[in-house]
């Protein structure tokens, strides 16, 4: 599997708890390649359609639609819950989840 950062997955999130973001869902990958490479699991951030103005959130556009990615619900799944790997996310877009990342995770 070509498990690349910053690659578009459909993944499938079920089971869930609580507020946990669930059901099958686009998710972007933020692990690390060489985590990605070895590791059985990646960290991934899902994706929304649902526009709340949370300031953990990253517009981004495809298949030109908008969407949101959801850094405040990043998590580790298994290789086992990857659909599909589609498409990677712009140089605009990466560093638009770079900076967010480390504003809320780093600072």
């Amino acid at each position: 599997m070509d498990l690349k950062q910053y690659k578009v997955l459909l993944t499938n999130l079920r089971p869930a708890l609580g507020s946990e973001m669930k059901k099958t869902r686009l998710c972007v990958i933020i692990s690390a390649d060489e985590m990605n490479r070895y590791l059985q699991t990646i960290v991934v951030a899902p994706m929304t359609s649902s526009l709340k103005s949370y300031p953990t959130r990253v517009e981004i556009k495809l298949d030109n639609k908008r969407g949101w990615i959801v850094l405040d619900q990043i998590r580790t799944i298994g290789r086992q819950r990857i659909v599909k790997i589609l498409v990677k996310l712009s140089e605009k877009e990466i560093r638009n989840v770079k900076s967010l990342l480390k504003e809320t995770y780093i600072d």
